[in-house]
């Protein structure tokens, strides 16, 4: 075994191991720590595939960005783990059919005439001058642009949706006008009151 495919079977054990802890772990903390393990073993072997601008586009955008926000949002949320786990004996048996299916799906598709040693060599070595970054951009603007400007396009949408979705007005919602605010004066929010003033009984 060369230092290269040891390299390799030690990254694909590690990302099978971080997976299945992604699924398994009981916190969701440790879940979604176990999945940035994940990321990371990935954009290491795409790295060893001679496409460096995936891999550090998937340690730069999802480890750190999505996933560090999305860590964030479940350590702020306080999930109560006891009430998830209630419904889980009654889920497990859909739960087991649908990963039964995907295993033999899997199976199909691994044994198939696609994979292997022959049908899928190693990858032959870059000639000198060339960029993963500048072919990977000429395919994407040549021959897949109708599926990146479509996939764009259904990315804006579901943006617009979302953002549709939270800013709708709610019935028994508060909401603050700026403009009230700045043109409040003070005589609106003070009232000078003039009193008398009382002597105390026995005083001078």
């Amino acid at each position: 075994m060369t230092f290269q495919e040891f390299i390799f079977w030690f990254f694909a054990t590690v990302l099978v191991f971080a997976a299945l802890r992604v699924i398994t772990a009981r916190n969701p903390v440790h879940a979604a720590l176990f999945l940035v393990l994940a990321f990371c073993t990935s954009a290491g072997i795409w790295i060893q595939l001679e496409a460096e601008f995936l891999g550090i586009a998937l340690i730069l955008v999802y480890v750190g960005a999505v996933m560090v926000l999305f860590l964030f949002v479940v350590m702020m949320l306080d999930i109560n783990l006891t009430r998830l786990r209630e419904g889980f004996w009654s889920y497990l048996p859909v739960g087991a059919v649908v990963a039964l299916l995907l295993v033999v799906e899997m199976a199909l598709v691994l044994a198939g005439p696609w994979f292997g040693l022959a049908e899928a060599p190693r990858p032959e070595p870059a000639p000198e001058g060339y960029s993963n970054t500048k072919e990977l951009g000429r395919l994407l603007y040549t021959d897949y642009v109708y599926p990146f400007e479509l996939a764009a396009v259904i990315l804006l949408v579901a943006i617009v949706a979302a953002i549709a979705l939270t800013l709708r007005r709610r019935k028994h919602g508060k909401y603050i006008d700026p403009a009230q605010q700045v043109s409040v004066r003070r005589e609106d929010r003070v009232r000078m009151v003039s009193m008398p003033a009382e002597k105390k009984e026995g005083g001078s």
